[in-house]
């Protein structure tokens, strides 16, 4: 595709194409020492600087809710207030900190500093990663796109665990270690984690795990180098998870903004805590009593910044059968019908790869 500038035409196209094919990454631009970024990464002013009123209009400084999950597994008093804080934060924020979450600190900073060890490896070694086929359960690239659509300023290299199991030689040695045992960390707070938002849908405590809704893993180790021209870029456009939920583990770089009572609010990081986040299929299952909420990562003067973000979504069985989604049965009455009509996990999958990078939630598309 071809765009007209003050200097001709450009072409859109052709520029991606060159770009994807170095598989150097964004990083391989700022150690080339660019000073200005490629045109494909250059967003809408208005998509940056969302004119929003500051965090404390209403007198009160807005902070993403902590839920402190320390004594959770011993039932009681404690376990139901954990409950009621998830149910809240879920029904109103859609996002929240946890901290006492049983993953130990240890494995959460080997991860985040192989992380960036395998992309700050020589070009050689990770370009064997590289890929743009979505289908490869391994790989590594940069978020690019050959439409008239704004790229975004980071790399990623991608796991996905399908049923929970990914073969270990798939992943890059120098992380394979660290991966896997933080996967193992992700797949235990995961069980918790169902149990709790079943509990906190007023459902048994197995229900989400019965269903089989989060039995799959995609990892996702981003890197958002140092930027030139942080103004005229994201490190993450706007958008919303399509996925069940999200467990984003960051560094102490910040960036990461959620939009909330009309306003982007900044997740300042936290030492020891991961970020949970509703996405757009658990909004449908709960019919909209937990929320899927738009968030974004701003390009920064600093940097790099590492994080990892692990989506969760439906087991490799309930993806192929034909079994449907759509609200579940159990929360829904007389004073509250479906909102959503019911799909199978193919159909919502191809959807969700073609809505289009101007789509934020796939959420419309379902409604009844």
């Amino acid at each position: 595709m071809e765009a007209v500038s003050g200097n001709g035409r450009y072409n859109w196209a052709k520029e991606v194409k060159e770009f994807d094919e170095t598989k150097t990454g964004v990083k391989g631009l700022v150690d080339a020492g660019v000073v200005r970024i490629p045109r494909f990464f250059v967003h809408p002013p208005e998509s940056i600087h969302s004119p929003s009123p500051p965090n404390n209009i209403s007198g009160v400084e807005l902070e993403l809710p902590t839920i402190d999950f320390r004594g959770v597994e011993n039932g009681g008093g404690r376990r139901k207030e954990v409950v009621e804080g998830i149910r809240q934060a879920a029904s109103t924020w859609g996002f929240f900190q946890m901290v006492n979450h049983g993953v130990p600190m240890s494995k959460m900073e080997a991860l985040l500093e192989r992380v960036r060890r395998f992309h700050e490896q020589p070009v050689e070694v990770k370009k064997e990663f590289y890929s743009s086929d979505s289908k490869q359960r391994v790989r590594f690239t940069s978020n690019v796109t050959e439409l008239d659509v704004a790229s975004c300023w980071r790399d990623l290299l991608t796991c996905a665990f399908y049923d929970d199991t990914l073969d270990s030689e798939a992943i890059p040695l120098v992380c394979r270690k660290e991966v896997q045992e933080y996967v193992e960390c992700m797949i235990k707070l995961r069980e918790t984690m169902s149990e709790l938002l079943s509990e906190a849908l007023g459902l048994s405590s197995d229900f989400l795990s019965r269903i089989e809704c989060m039995k799959s893993e995609i990892l996702a180790c981003l890197y958002y180098p140092i930027c030139p021209e942080p103004d005229l870029t994201l490190g993450t456009t706007r958008h919303s998870d399509t996925f069940f939920l999200t467990l984003l583990l960051q560094d102490n770089v910040g960036g990461l903004q959620v939009f909330h009572q009309n306003q982007w609010i900044d997740v300042a990081p936290v030492p020891g805590a991961i970020i949970a986040n509703i996405g757009d299929l658990m909004q449908i299952i709960s019919n909209d009593k937990f929320k899927s909420v738009e968030h974004r990562v701003l390009a920064q003067p600093v940097g790099p910044r590492i994080s990892v973000a692990c989506f969760f979504s439906a087991s490799g069985r309930a993806a192929v059968a034909s079994k449907p989604f759509g609200p579940i049965k159990e929360v829904l009455s007389e004073d509250e019908p479906p909102i959503y009509r019911e799909f199978i996990c193919r159909e919502y999958q191809q959807y969700s790869k073609t809505k289009g990078a101007d789509v934020t939630s796939v959420l419309p598309h379902y409604k009844l």
